[in-house]
């Protein structure tokens, strides 16, 4: 059983006057920030705000690029040919660096976002082309995948560093994929069931599907939503259920192979 894992937060969602999330809580709970890019949500300065408050809590900054749908929150599926998408990935990556510089602080891992990770996760040659394009830029980036699908076959096969993630509100398919969106009970809101799952799965080296299949994976960081009403409550429960099951809160460092 792990004895330590990592808790990661998708933030920085807001642009302009408009406001997503709890940042300041979150940043108090979680190792590692996947800070969006401009692109799906969060600009310049929503950006610089949000990785200077993760340097102030010493929280690791990832960048989290998506598709360049700000109406649909990046949760579009887009049909974007592999080479326009690679310098999608390059452009959003090279901001979050100069960014996180700017305010004392540097970009250590990379996660895709909404429909671009998702369908990253059926298909590996797309994964390739997005972790290729981001490598590019920092070879020594770690790789943020989705435990168990075509993400983890494309690091593998690169053998870039890598972390495997397993998400804390949402419901899985026994393909180790997310139940959609649109369905029920894909989407988890209650903080005390949260926290027991990710205990259950972390202690078990697992992912638990919505019909009970244990999949052997990679755990090595936990997502706590930042856009629902809950999310901090999940991620209170979450780390206090770590806590009280012995299991510790730790930035990963990221494996090969």
């Amino acid at each position: 059983m792990a004895r330590t894992v990592d808790l990661n937060a998708d933030m920085g969602e807001g642009f302009g006057p408009w406001k997503m999330g709890d940042d300041a809580a979150l940043l108090g709970l979680v190792s590692s920030a996947n800070i969006a890019c401009g692109a799906h949500a969060g600009d310049w300065d929503v950006m610089a705000q949000t990785m200077g408050l993760a340097v102030t809590h010493d929280v690791g900054i990832g960048a989290h690029p998506g598709f360049a749908d700000l109406q649909g929150f990046g949760r579009r599926r887009m049909n974007v040919p592999h080479g326009s998408l690679q310098n999608l990935v390059r452009y959003q990556l090279g901001a979050a660096i100069a960014i996180a510089g700017s305010v004392g602080g540097s970009v250590r891992h990379l996660k895709l976002h909404g429909a671009l990770a998702n369908m990253a996760a059926e298909d590996a040659d797309m994964a390739r082309a997005c972790y290729d394009a981001a490598l590019s830029v920092d070879p020594d980036l770690i790789v943020m995948v989705l435990s168990g699908t075509a993400q983890q076959n494309a690091v593998e096969e690169i053998g870039c560093r890598w972390a495997g993630e397993i998400f804390a509100d949402r419901a899985y398919n026994d393909d180790a994929t997310l139940v959609d969106r649109s369905l029920p009970g894909a989407v988890i809101h209650n903080p005390e069931e949260a926290g027991a799952r990710i205990v259950d799965m972390v202690r078990a080296g697992a992912i638990i599907t919505a019909s009970g299949r244990h999949l052997p994976a990679a755990i090595d960081t936990v997502c706590l939503h930042g856009d629902t009403p809950s999310a901090v409550g999940i991620a209170r429960a979450v780390r206090a259920a770590l806590d009280d099951a012995g299991i510790g809160i730790a930035r990963f460092a990221g494996r090969r192979g």
